[in-house]
């Protein structure tokens, strides 16, 4: 309690915070906060790029399209997303394994 309002007026304060942002370990950390960040917003692009690629997605907006007519059709478009959808997981895990079997012959794992 004590050593969290220690802290607290002592972030508060501008001199003080600017020596801490002059050494070099804190520096480092916000550079491999950045790093981190801008890997992440690089990989959320990727994974987004990808996600429109399946099958599945441009098939709930054509599935989404038009209303299904009787509870037959309405079971066999279930049936078919089902099948995209299982399709789709099972081409994930395959390249999801591809890309880990390929850094660990890298030795990058």
């Amino acid at each position: 309690m004590v050593l969290s309002r220690l802290l607290s007026a002592m972030l508060n304060k501008a001199q003080v915070v600017e020596k801490l942002a002059e050494l070099r370990p804190i520096r480092r950390a916000a550079q491999l906060t950045a790093y981190a960040l801008m890997k992440a917003k690089i990989a959320g692009k990727d994974a987004t790029t990808k996600l429109l690629k399946f099958k599945t997605v441009r098939q709930i907006r054509h599935e989404a399209s038009g209303l299904p007519k009787s509870v037959g059709e309405m079971g066999r478009k279930a049936g078919r997303l089902r099948d995209s959808v299982v399709k789709d997981v099972k081409d994930g895990i395959r390249d999801t394994s591809r890309q880990i079997f390929s850094l660990s012959a890298r030795g990058q794992i």
